[in-house]
């Protein structure tokens, strides 16, 4: 160990202006970080069974969501998280919910922070740690249940760590407070189905004491000091309080159903949070450095201070399941957060830095270097377009204009939805029976539901037996998920469906025949289709046929006009203006498609080749530079660059010197 006079530059009060002023902007940077566009269209699930328990008076014990299952038992997932949601909606609305957002975080991260100081992280080093797990944290941050419980998972490690600091310094204590952890317990399994990493974390540590104890008993020492393993009677107080959920039993068994069970499901494969960690989204928000890190500085804390069995376990633990799912990447930036930065804390003090030098430098700067260190390596993070920062919803995924259009037509029945459009069909017409949705956001319905609904997307026999199997009146189907594509053929290519509406987001079909024949007499489209495989024979069609032509048009135009979300109809327009060579109409629609969705594939590059066939070079080159900036895999960007700065260079050389 050092002497205290080597170690005293690099520590520093909580309390000290300086610490505080560091602090301050670690915190403002969480905020910052989480303070992002709103685009989980599970929310709107939250929302409702939020509302519906607080309307209700209690907490459905029967599925009262989907059609297809109404009435029958079902564990309500989440219960406890919706029922605290809701009220920061109802107070505030989207205030409300990053008001939800900010807390969380900081809750979660203060108490990181807290058991770092616990374990030994008293420098400023900490907080860059702190600052780092947050951009890794901030894509788990939607309002889901894992913002809450996150602050559980925080809660937990802090307990668990002032308790082992207490008895690694032999000092005694009025209470012990490892009883806390129970509660914590029976708070999480009615909060969100994860809760058995709850108990892996109380296990870790209890599996530790009990290793403690027998070592003190072998070595006949520490009789006095030492007392028999409390955490093992607390795990399995914890696993007890588990029960007391409203579903019992059932509600434990969920995460281990999934395991075996329906992980396999085609369904469930499909969903990406449900995959392994994807790097290339990863790059900028440090989750290289902890996964490197994390391990190294273990291990060269361990050869200076000797190995630490319960900072391995969650390191492996931990590593584990966030990589293996990135449900969990949020799990795994507040774990780091309390071990990471001891270490790291550790690895700074035995650099022996010499006091007078550090000394020399005062806290002052050294809290202003690490201020500027947490706000630098964030920068990024922040700049992603993915999740670009601002305090709004992100509606593009979102079937608003679909669903506006079924309440002003009073179109009900038998609803057909991918299962993530569910939450938004329940948050705009629950408890309307004729407006449920087919399925929800936690995949509701029998398994052969589950199996035909996945299959549907991709196999016409699947989308023929589960439309014969159920007999739906109206489809709601996604534009923006190319997985989803195949489905919407399927339904244009389907006579005895009608397409009514359509735009961005989503596409409304009815059938032709039963309650919804008027409404597919009456609004049907004519010539434009809803899916995408078929273009270009839409196309052919377009230029050789005048009355197909005439159709075309007028559906196109409907599109513009029934909805704000039509990028993809001014971009289908001004395709067919290229076509026949109208580029000053081709240009018009270019623009306006994306004012409405600034990131519409190819845009720029059209709108740079129009220019450079109108001999604006520069104009040209600015545009293609910007696609290239979007998506530098657009084809041939680089040669319509080089042929725009030739152009360029031909353009000024032909201009009169002065």
């Amino acid at each position: 160990m050092l002497p205290e006079s080597a170690r005293a530059p690099l520590t520093a009060s909580p309390r000290h202006p300086a610490v505080l002023a560091a602090a301050t902007v670690a915190a403002l940077c969480l905020i910052v970080s989480v303070s992002f566009q709103i685009d989980d269209p599970d929310l709107w699930q939250h929302l409702t069974v939020g509302r519906a328990i607080w309307q209700l008076h209690s907490i459905p014990q029967l599925q009262i969501w989907c059609w297809p299952t109404y009435g029958e038992p079902q564990v309500l997932p989440s219960w406890g998280f919706r029922a605290l949601l809701w009220p920061f909606w109802k107070l505030g609305g989207l205030w409300g919910l990053y008001a939800w957002r900010w807390l969380t975080t900081l809750a979660a991260f203060g108490l990181a922070w807290a058991a770092a100081r616990r374990l030994g992280a008293r420098g400023l080093a900490a907080l860059p740690v702190v600052v780092l797990a947050g951009l890794l944290y901030r894509q788990r941050s939607q309002l889901r249940p894992e913002t809450l419980v996150a602050v559980l998972l925080a809660l937990e490690i802090w307990i668990l760590e002032r308790r082992r600091a207490a008895a690694h310094s032999q000092r005694t204590r009025r209470a012990d407070p490892a009883w806390w952890l129970v509660a914590v317990a029976w708070g999480w399994v009615n909060v969100h189905i994860s809760y058995p990493i709850g108990l892996a974390v109380l296990g870790f540590h209890a599996a530790d004491e009990v290793r403690a104890f027998g070592m003190a008993r072998s070595a006949k020492r520490g009789g006095a000091a030492r007392t028999a393993p409390l955490l093992p009677w607390v795990l399995a107080a914890a696993v007890a309080a588990s029960f007391a959920n409203p579903f019992g039993w059932r509600a434990l068994w969920q995460p281990f159903e999934y395991f075996l069970t329906w992980r396999h499901e085609l369904i469930f494969r499909g969903i990406g949070e449900l995959q392994p960690v994807q790097w290339r989204f990863n790059l900028l928000n440090g989750l290289p450095l902890l996964v490197a890190g994390w391990p190294l500085l273990a291990l060269l804390r361990a050869r200076r201070q000797g190995f630490d069995p319960v900072e391995a376990l969650m390191l492996a633990f931990f590593l584990w399941i966030g990589l293996s799912t990135q449900r969990f990447l949020g799990f795994l930036a507040i774990a780091a957060v309390p071990y990471l930065a001891r270490d790291l804390d550790a690895l700074l003090a035995s650099l022996r830095v010499p006091a007078r030098l550090a000394s020399a430098a005062g806290p002052w700067p050294r809290a202003a270097l690490v201020a500027a260190l947490c706000v630098a390596g964030s920068i990024p993070e922040w700049r992603r377009s993915e999740h670009p920062l601002g305090l709004s919803f992100d509606a593009s995924d979102t079937p608003v204009g679909a669903c506006g259009w079924i309440a002003a037509h009073e179109l009900r029945g038998r609803a057909f939805n991918p299962f993530h459009f569910g939450g938004y069909l329940l948050w705009r017409f629950w408890p309307d029976p004729g407006r449920r949705p087919f399925m929800d956001i936690h995949q509701t319905g029998t398994p052969e539901d589950r199996v035909l609904a996945a299959a549907a997307f991709s196999s016409r026999p699947a989308y023929r037996r589960l439309v014969e199997r159920h007999r739906f009146d109206w489809a709601l189907l996604d534009r923006r998920t190319a997985a989803e594509y195949p489905l919407l053929d399927f339904f244009d290519q389907d006579t005895t469906w009608a397409l009514v509406f359509v735009d961005d987001a989503a596409a409304l079909f009815v059938r032709r025949a039963g309650p919804t024949a008027s409404l597919a007499e009456s609004f049907a489209y004519r010539g434009w289709p809803a899916g995408f495989g078929n273009l270009d024979g839409v196309a052919h069609r377009y230029a050789a046929e005048p009355e197909f032509r005439a159709r075309a048009d007028r559906d196109l135009a409907r599109q513009i006009a029934e909805s704000s979300r039509n990028a993809m109809a001014h971009n289908f327009r001004a395709n067919l203006a290229l076509l026949q060579r109208r580029d000053d109409e081709a240009r018009r629609e270019l623009e306006a498609a994306l004012a409405v969705d600034p990131e519409l594939p190819s845009a720029w590059e059209r709108l740079g080749r129009i220019a450079l066939r109108a001999g604006r070079a520069r104009e040209a080159l600015a545009a293609f530079e910007r696609q290239r900036t979007l998506d530098p895999a657009v084809p041939r960007i680089e040669l319509l660059i080089t042929e725009a700065r030739d152009s360029l260079r031909a353009l000024e050389g032909t201009r009169p010197r002065r």
